[in-house]
């Protein structure tokens, strides 16, 4: 059965445990948020969907079913595996890149899923429907958290008290901070990266290692773009096992008191062991 998109119960995956909430915010009269938590393929992604009500909800909620369906499909290629393993010159030997090859892989294929229907929609390159997307798959207790992203969504990690932002906004905005540029910035929400609008996409995948109190937090530019770092840190030094919803809630309620006009997606796993 495929897992339900939008609001959850609390999910157990492989070493964490992980709440979604997903509000619509106070002005806009669609969600383009969509978020997907699969306990059996330990896997966790937001996408926030571009391209009004039609196009922005069926982008965002279509990519998370594809890549998901993908990475059921070729996660457990046992043959593919020993393939891989067995040939020493092999560009993906070790294991763990396997996982980055197969994310990658993953991405691809939902992207062409929805770079095709935007032409059968009669879309030119660079038009239509798109979706960033942004998550972590765990497809094992022994295994490192494999990070993917497209877009301007974002991941964080809160450890000791310490709140970090582990992924990097595919946008204009931030390609010219990293530039140096201080002045006439352009606007934050134009994105360089999206699922969809083109034949071919370039996301961040990497791996990294969880420790035990390791609190991630998923959210679409609906939190971040409006709610001060400080106050994000503030709000997750509550979240426990037993807080993660309120937490969440807790966080959209900032969002839309900070003024907030988009929607707004919040997901949190809590890594305990």
């Amino acid at each position: 059965m495929t897992p339900p998109l939008g609001p959850s119960l609390l999910h157990r995956l492989p070493l964490c445990v992980a709440f979604g909430v997903t509000d619509i915010g106070p002005v806009r009269r669609h969600n383009e948020d969509n978020f997907l938590i699969d306990e059996a393929l330990g896997l966790v992604m937001v996408a926030d969907g571009m391209g009004g009500h039609a196009g922005g909800e069926v982008a965002s909620a279509g990519v998370l079913e594809a890549l998901r369906e993908y990475l059921e499909a070729h996660a457990g290629d046992a043959a593919g595996a020993d393939m891989i393993l067995s040939d020493p010159d092999a560009t993906w030997s070790d294991p763990i890149m396997r996982a980055v090859a197969l994310l990658h892989d993953a991405i691809g294929a939902a992207n062409r899923v929805l770079y095709a229907q935007n032409v059968a929609q009669g879309c030119h390159e660079g038009e239509g429907m798109g979706a960033t997307l942004t998550g972590f798959w765990r497809p094992g207790a022994d295994e490192p958290l494999t990070l993917f992203h497209v877009g301007d969504s974002r991941l964080y990690r809160q450890r000791g008290g310490r709140l970090d932002q582990l992924t990097s906004d595919q946008t204009l905005y931030q390609q010219a901070i990293d530039a140096g540029a201080i002045r006439d910035l352009p606007a934050r929400n134009v994105l360089l990266q999206a699922m969809g609008p083109s034949p071919t996409v370039a996301p961040e995948v990497r791996t990294i290692f969880a420790e035990p109190g390791d609190l991630l937090m998923l959210c679409s530019d609906g939190l971040h773009g409006c709610v001060p770092h400080g106050d994000i840190e503030a709000a997750l030094a509550a979240a426990s096992a037993a807080a993660l919803e309120a937490v969440c809630r807790r966080l959209i309620q900032l969002a839309k008191d900070c003024g907030g006009r988009d929607n707004i997606t919040v997901l949190l796993a809590l890594c305990e062991g």
